[in-house]
């Protein structure tokens, strides 16, 4: 074999073209590649290169976005060895290709859709999840991150890709401008990735809420998350033929205590609707009361309190409706409520 003998399409047709531009040196040897034609195919003037360590690209010239990634995996993958990723066996004939590696970061973010992330082939390095026991060092442009338990990965153009929360986190960790910061979490929010509470969750895991630029973005983040809940109430209201409450109200007894904000009320049936948009922090069980101590006030009151999340909002509005509909019906089978004051907050 020369260096311009081309591999045997017989054994690379199952593969797409992503895969079979970018090969381990495992992988070629099962093709019949000798480890000399391998030498020969990756000399300085060849048609191939190695990549990364063990991993080949089948072409002259700078690999594409693509190709970095799927090259990035396969350096990354379980090994028996140094590098070379294993391939199923006869006892587990479904191994995913790219097993215990998944790809985090700002190139996961870029594959989930997220503009405010660079391109692809612009990305300096690229982010991989393996677990925390795993040998292996980072290498050219990718890095190697461990962590305790890998996210379960979500399939995207075939890669293993984390869920955006955890990707935002990852990609958090590494940066140090405060408004590129706030740029990523807003998109995750405005663009319908993820809720704020989850990436608050996985910031708070990755104990990133001592920085300060990361805490103020958070706080846009939450800012942002309950502006978007509060326009889907709006639409839940006008699109589901609900009655028009008093919105964004603080209830008080006449000449007695405050009871507590609401985001909507109706004072003919006694019902409030409450948005749960708190974002789990250190102090989530103390917030938690403080609502639990609320809702108990103004239900001895005789006030139903119904209690709507983003997410709810989000992907269920027909059923949130139907919630609040019934209670509004319920309220003519209930004894009447204390008559409490409405005043705009």
């Amino acid at each position: 074999m020369t260096h311009n003998t081309p591999l045997s399409p017989r054994p690379l047709r199952h593969l797409s073209d992503g895969h079979r531009r970018v090969l381990t040196a495992a992988q070629l040897r099962a093709h019949g590649v000798t480890a000399a034609e391998l030498a020969e195919q990756c000399r300085p003037d060849g048609p191939w290169r190695e990549l990364l360590p063990h991993v080949i690209l089948l072409h002259p010239g700078p690999p594409t976005g693509e190709e970095r990634l799927h090259g990035a995996l396969l350096y990354a993958a379980r090994t028996t060895e140094p590098g070379v990723p294993a391939q199923p066996t006869a006892g587990s004939p479904h191994r995913p290709l790219y097993a215990e590696a998944v790809l985090t970061g700002l190139a996961a973010l870029t594959l989930h859709g997220f503009s405010s992330t660079p391109p692809l082939p612009a990305l300096d390095h690229v982010d991989i999840l393996v677990p925390r026991l795993r040998r292996l060092r980072s290498t050219g442009y990718v890095r190697i991150l461990r962590t305790p338990a890998l996210p379960a990965p979500r399939a995207v153009t075939g890669l293993p890709v984390a869920p955006v929360p955890r990707a935002l986190a990852d990609a958090v960790a590494e940066l140090t401008d405060a408004e590129a910061v706030r740029r990523l979490l807003t998109e995750a929010v405005r663009g319908g990735h993820c809720e704020p509470a989850a990436v608050v969750r996985e910031l708070t895991q990755a104990k990133l809420l001592n920085r300060p630029h990361v805490v103020d973005a958070v706080d846009a983040l939450v800012a942002e998350g309950r502006s978007i809940a509060e326009d889907r109430l709006y639409r839940m209201v006008r699109e589901y033929g609900l009655p028009d409450p008093v919105w964004n109200v603080d209830l008080r007894l006449p000449g007695g205590p405050h009871l507590g904000g609401v985001d909507a009320y109706w004072p003919d049936q006694a019902v409030a609707v409450e948005l749960d948009t708190r974002a789990p922090r250190q102090d989530d069980d103390a917030l938690w009361s403080e609502y639990a101590r609320k809702r108990e006030h103004l239900e001895r009151l005789g006030i139903t309190v119904v209690y709507l999340t983003p997410r709810k909002l989000r992907n269920s509005l027909e059923q949130q409706a139907a919630v609040v509909r019934t209670a509004l019906m319920a309220s003519g089978d209930r004894d009447p409520a204390a008559y409490v004051l409405a005043l705009p907050r």
